[in-house]
């Protein structure tokens, strides 16, 4: 459903378009995100936030399960801005949840971030919004392509007292690498 925004804007002479900052703020379109254009059989031209790790799909969903499998943990990845494939026990519900100011940080730093039960964050909820983080620990491998990061493995435990260790995280780190030469091409 196309929703009008009453914004007109003008082309310049090199072909430009000024997406206003209300639109960018309310779609978290933020400087250098890549766009996807598309254009409908009636002239309409539509941009869509692209995320080439959520255009993965199938190959997401198995490289979670295939983690899931080896370590026993939740395992998801995220784009720059939201959960876009899970595997574990209750993993589902995270499915399309925003990315929290932990996994932002580790984009941004281009480094792990690894939390434990007795040293857990307090930036605000890995995924899904909110104060308090779903997890008890976890540990978060950014994927960077070309210098920029483009979303984040992270491998997490629901219990208390059962953290994610050392080899979750090399298989986290792992995988991060693995998308990132996969998306390179």
């Amino acid at each position: 459903m196309v929703k009008a925004t009453g914004i007109v804007r003008r082309i310049d002479d090199l072909g430009r378009i000024v997406i206003p900052i209300e639109i960018r703020r309310s779609m978290n379109i933020r400087d250098g995100d890549p766009l996807e254009i598309y254009v409908e059989k009636d002239g309409e031209v539509i941009l869509k936030k692209y995320s080439a790790l959520a255009d993965l799909d199938r190959l997401a969903q198995a490289v979670m399960q295939a983690i899931h499998a080896t370590t026993g943990f939740v395992s998801l990845l995220t784009d720059r801005d939201q959960v876009v494939a899970v595997a574990g026990e209750e993993g589902h519900r995270f499915l399309g949840k925003e990315v929290g100011m932990p996994v932002l940080n580790a984009m941004e730093e281009r480094r792990e971030a690894r939390y434990r039960t007795t040293s857990h964050h307090h930036e605000g909820a890995t995924v899904g919004g909110g104060d308090t983080c779903p997890f008890a620990s976890e540990v978060i491998s950014p994927v960077v392509v070309a210098g920029d990061p483009v979303g984040a493995v992270i491998v997490a435990s629901l219990e208390n007292g059962r953290d994610v260790g050392e080899s979750e995280a090399k298989v986290a780190a792992a995988t991060a690498g693995f998308l990132a030469r996969h998306l390179a091409g």
